[in-house]
């Protein structure tokens, strides 16, 4: 609306600007007109002294005096109020002027979109730069660096775009690069760690673990590298060590913290049984065996081994029966089956859990999701 009144009043304003002179009858003022004759009279004057002494011939003379005497009667007529130009002539000049804003609006009204929403130039610039996709922003910064290879910060800017899109490979070249040119940083470090660890497959090499601990001797605190690290005892199987050292960051990490669930349900897969908040992201709802502790079942002989997992298995098993819902129990029971090879175990046990959770669709969807993961497949 507001829009709408300004060119209004804009309209209006430039109208009256030419409506305006036009309107006035265009007329000689009397003072002009008074001049004029005082001049005509005295170039009468001087040409009949002229005439006298010779000075120009009897036809030239008259030829002279009829033009000055013309030049004196249309002065005559200004000053009486006559117009210096046709009436009608005026007139179509102001419907020219009213008439030419009224046909412009009313043909936007028309086939114009009064009512599309403005859209500044800063929002155009945005867009713009967005349709011409992050690959080809990349592939500036890119061909900068290959000219400029000792620009560390570029490095260390591509790197998180890196990781975003998934080049893992790249991410890690362009953090190495960064730590060489800039220094070594508990974040830098951190995060040279992580790349490595993604590359991998999310398995913390030996050399993840190494840019870790560097990271840790800047800031006993840096939360990444605590994290990687903790990740990494569980793979290696140091069960206890993970377990205290997830404990230790849980409990000093904000609770608005974003890797705070993860680290929960880390938890969670090495300590079935632990302290977590049973309305905690990740947290348990039944025990049950982990991959890890059937990994380590493989090192006891043959007889103790069958005796534990089969009472692991067995007594996650009953409780899925008892309470099927139990979407995280369905996952533990089908990697036990999976990591002791008995494939068929985990398909019937997938069966079973399809027909518990036939009603509860989303429930079941989580499930096979998880078997999908897992390598059971949906057959």
């Amino acid at each position: 609306m507001l829009l709408w009144i300004a060119m209004a009043v804009l309209t209006v304003a430039a109208s009256l600007a030419v409506l305006i002179p036009l309107g006035r009858p265009t007329r000689a003022t009397s003072a002009n007109a008074g001049a004029a004759r005082s001049i005509y009279r005295d170039q009468l004057d001087e040409l009949a002294r002229d005439r006298e002494r010779g000075l120009i011939g009897e036809g030239e003379a008259e030829a002279a005096r009829i033009e000055i005497s013309r030049r004196l009667l249309n002065s005559d007529a200004a000053g009486s109020g006559t117009p210096s130009a046709p009436q009608a002539y005026r007139i179509e000049r102001l419907i020219a002027v009213v008439a030419i804003p009224l046909i412009a609006i009313g043909a936007y009204l028309y086939v114009g979109s009064p009512l599309l929403p403005d859209s500044p130039f800063a929002s155009r610039q945005a867009q713009e730069s967005g349709q011409g996709g992050v690959d080809e922003l990349i592939a500036k910064v890119e061909a900068h660096l290959a000219a400029n290879p000792e620009d560390g910060r570029g490095w260390e800017i591509l790197s998180p775009i890196y990781m975003r899109l998934g080049r893992y490979d790249d991410a890690v070249r362009a953090l190495g690069n960064a730590k060489r040119l800039l220094g070594s940083t508990a974040e830098r470090e951190s995060l040279y760690g992580e790349a490595l660890t993604r590359a991998s497959g999310d398995v913390v090499t030996e050399d993840a673990r190494a840019a870790f601990d560097k990271a840790l001797k800047f800031d006993p605190d840096e939360p990444r590298a605590r994290f990687y690290l903790a990740l990494s005892l569980g793979q290696s199987g140091s069960k206890d060590e993970a377990i205290a050292a997830w404990n230790a960051l849980i409990a000093t990490t904000p609770a608005d913290a974003p890797w705070l669930a993860s680290a929960r349900a880390e938890l969670a897969k090495l300590q079935p049984t632990s302290t977590v908040p049973p309305d905690a992201p990740g947290a348990p709802a039944a025990p049950g065996p982990t991959a890890e502790d059937v990994a380590a079942a493989a090192e006891q002989s043959p007889v103790e081994r069958e005796q534990m997992i089969n009472g692991m298995v067995a007594g996650l098993a009953a409780k899925l029966e008892a309470d099927p819902t139990d979407t995280t129990g369905w996952e533990r029971l089908f990697r036990a089956y999976m990591v002791l090879g008995r494939t068929d175990d985990a398909k019937a046990s997938l069966a079973r859990a399809r027909n518990q959770l036939i009603e509860k669709p989303d429930l079941l969807a989580v499930v096979e999701k998880s078997a999908h993961d897992i390598g059971i497949g949906k057959d």
